[in-house]
């Protein structure tokens, strides 16, 4: 089922990458590096584009490329470019089963303190996706199927990972993946979602107003100093979910993403 379906129980590559601290082992920070650029380029690139972004001669970074491919992580296109690997799937999963974990305590009290429906969202690629929910107690609640994709410019959670962007970005990442109505409330062009997004600087939260589904209301908060875009959210029908609702919610959404920014800061 859907976000918001209510259920009854039962291509423009970066420049150089950043410089890091001494002391790391450097042929697995170009590793990453590389990787980094493929996922920048929208998961497809050219050797002498890699080249050029990281600053490596052609050759090593072809050696890397190699590397790379034998594990799995990348690989080779008939035109002679590079996309990421098969082998990079589980690895997300993993990642995804860990960061859901991490989240979930802080899902769990969030419905226990708000009675609705709690989740956390990151970013792949130009989408969002649903990492772990934890549903409301009520009969009537909302829920979303973990792994779920949706676009950004219309659910609560993907507005406020992209008023965390520079604009340059944002319009990248809406723009690939194109301004859907699915509601008659759904932000359709660039203009109204850029002011919407100021708007969600300013008040420190995100709303979707029935945008992703009629009769549903979400509220979402952008978790602080994460290394990926993060979000989480709680949601429910408008009857349940209003002004009073935000009232009490935001504060705790804001407080739970402060406190799973500072756990996962420790890893």
């Amino acid at each position: 089922m859907t976000q918001g379906t209510p259920e009854i129980p039962p291509k423009e590559v970066t420049a150089a990458t950043p410089k890091r601290p001494t002391g790391g082992v450097q042929s697995v920070e170009r590793a990453f590096d590389l990787l980094s650029v493929i996922v920048a380029s929208g998961g497809q690139t050219t050797l002498s584009q890699l080249a050029a972004a990281i600053e490596l001669p052609t050759p090593t970074v072809h050696r890397l490329l190699k590397t790379l491919m034998g594990l799995g992580v990348v690989r080779q296109l008939p035109d002679r470019g590079y996309a990421l690997g098969p082998g990079l799937i589980r690895l997300g999963e993993l990642a995804s089963e860990q960061l859901g974990a991490i989240a979930r305590p802080y899902l769990r009290q969030l419905v226990d303190q708000l009675g609705e429906s709690a989740n956390v969202v990151t970013l792949d690629g130009d989408m969002v996706v649903y990492v772990d929910q934890v549903p409301s107690p009520h009969q009537m609640r909302m829920f979303t199927e973990v792994g779920r994709r949706a676009h950004t410019h219309d659910t609560g959670a993907g507005k406020a990972m992209l008023a965390q962007m520079k604009p340059e970005q944002m319009r990248k990442i809406v723009s690939t993946a194109g301004m859907p109505a699915h509601t008659e409330y759904s932000i359709t062009n660039i203009e109204e979602l850029e002011q919407e997004l100021k708007l969600i600087q300013s008040r420190g939260y995100a709303i979707d107003e029935q945008e992703q589904e009629l009769g549903v209301r979400c509220f979402a908060v952008a978790v602080p100093e994460t290394p990926t875009p993060l979000a989480i959210s709680v949601s429910g029908p408008t009857s349940r979910v209003g002004e009073q609702f935000a009232a009490r919610a935001v504060p705790l959404l804001q407080r739970a993403a402060r406190d799973i920014s500072a756990e996962l800061a420790h890893f």
